[in-house]
């Protein structure tokens, strides 16, 4: 059999995905957290998925909507807590999966998107920290 001619877009591998929620737990665990994780691949499918033992049963969905809605616009959630006030935006907001809530971030690396990473179990900004402070300690680009 001979390879195809065809590129498939670069997406994270299975061990920075288990870094990368390892990362985000230890940080929370430290800060009396608990949490939900979930890294989604550069087509928002989960990858991979961390739980700490006391996180609440609703952070393990909205971790991966989260995650899903960061690698599907490439744009960290909490962005679309502004985007979604605009009357022409606020429609989208009826999309079942869409987060509109800190703590998703988009995977960059060499420019391009990677997948997605989603923290919840903590308020908003604690979220997002984690999410940011674990991409940038990974050696991730930051949007």
């Amino acid at each position: 059999m001979t390879s195809s001619p065809y590129k498939n877009q670069a997406t994270i591998t299975l061990a920075a995905a288990n870094a990368l929620i390892q990362n985000v737990l230890n940080t929370g665990k430290a800060q009396g957290l608990h949490l939900s994780v979930a890294v989604t691949d550069a087509g928002g499918h989960l990858q991979a998925f961390g739980r700490s033992d006391l996180a609440a049963f609703l952070t393990v969905d909205i971790s991966q909507d989260k995650a899903w809605t960061a690698c599907s616009f490439g744009q960290p959630t909490h962005v679309w807590n502004q985007l979604v006030q605009d009357p022409h935006m606020a429609p989208i907001t009826g999309r079942a999966r869409l987060v509109a809530v800190g703590g998703g971030y988009p995977i960059i690396a060499d420019g391009q998107v990677i997948g997605g990473l989603g923290v919840s179990g903590g308020t908003h900004e604690q979220d997002s920290n984690m999410a940011e402070q674990a991409l940038k300690s990974l050696g991730f680009d930051l949007p």
